[in-house]
């Protein structure tokens, strides 16, 4: 009992019929009571009765019975003209012997400005989601204005190079429009590569391929999500490899496919582009060092990869591989 008055948290000492036979001038002090007057009277009829509460007296009927114990049991406890304050309710009780009366020792917690802040913190990352959708969306927005541009630039253009060049960087602000719509969608940061793989390639085969019934694009990834500085890296070495392979892989022939591939290993993950055009010994540019190249090497090193060239016989494939 005195251990219980002197408690530096609010605790509550209750015998089998829940009347208080002890309290803290903690709890006294905390929730505005007479601590001479609260000896000898039943928790519930403490205050103004703001502490009959159904439930918090079924389980603490439930515990003095020996029947339950009380863990971390969240409340409001409101009172006319106060604040409602948010609570955890702990109750054991105290071993005893046979001969000696039931004892219920109950410590009440006060979590109201931990939660408020909880729900401050809440509202402010909330905001700082949609802050960031809206970025992504207003991001995405311009680069299609980018784009459409330099599609624009494609048709007033006489030189084929150029218009070729212009191409290549369409397709790499689509790269990045693709995925800053996915991160739009999300709101999360991360972004699921299956589909921007997917709506990447449809962009890709939307522009570069005339007949989709005879060459096509398609994607097997699996379920893996990723960072989106990781997931910029990986649509611009996709766009790269398969902006190659249409341009080379395809020479004196229209039909095909292209397959782009992601699967996570134990040890890492892999990337793959697959085309089953001319392959190495054909006129691939396979090995020739060139603009895609140099940004497919440079996007592999910024993701600790490392960048193989098989012959895929027919066609060529490249392995980006981390481990």
């Amino acid at each position: 009992m005195a251990l219980v008055m002197s408690s530096s948290t609010p605790l509550i000492l209750l015998n089998e019929q829940l009347v208080v036979k002890a309290a803290s001038g903690s709890f006294c002090r905390s929730f505005s009571l007479d601590c001479d007057r609260v000896v000898g009277k039943e928790l519930f009829a403490l205050g103004d009765g703001e502490w009959e509460i159904p439930q918090l007296r079924s389980l603490l009927t439930a515990t003095a019975a020996g029947s339950a114990a009380i863990n971390a049991y969240e409340m409001d406890l409101k009172r006319a003209g106060d604040p409602t304050r948010n609570l955890v309710i702990n109750a054991h009780v105290l071993d005893h012997d046979d001969d000696e009366a039931l004892r219920l020792v109950v410590a009440v917690t006060d979590v109201t400005e931990a939660r408020q802040a909880q729900r401050a913190n809440d509202t402010l990352v909330q905001e700082k989601h949609m802050l960031v959708r809206e970025l992504n969306h207003r991001v995405a927005n311009s680069l299609q204005i980018i784009a459409s541009v330099l599609m624009q630039s494609v048709r007033r253009v006489q030189s084929e190079e150029t218009r070729a060049h212009l191409r290549e960087a369409h397709h790499r602000v689509m790269s990045i429009a693709t995925l800053q719509r996915q991160l739009a969608s999300t709101g999360t940061g991360e972004v699921a590569l299956r589909p921007y793989f997917t709506e990447l390639c449809a962009s890709i085969g939307a522009s570069m391929i005339a007949d989709p019934g005879q060459l096509s694009l398609t994607v097997d990834v699996d379920d893996s999500v990723t960072a989106a500085d990781r997931s910029v890296s990986m649509g611009l070495i996709v766009t790269e490899l398969v902006i190659n392979a249409l341009k080379h892989g395809y020479s004196g022939q229209a039909k095909g496919a292209i397959k782009i591939g992601f699967h996570t290993m134990a040890d890492g993950w892999i990337l793959t582009v697959a085309d089953d055009g001319v392959g190495i010994q054909g006129d691939h540019p396979s090995g020739k060092p060139g603009l895609g190249t140099g940004i497919v090497n440079a996007l592999a090193a910024q993701l600790s990869a490392t960048v193989e060239v098989t012959d895929a016989n027919p066609g060529y494939l490249v392995s980006i591989i981390h481990r």
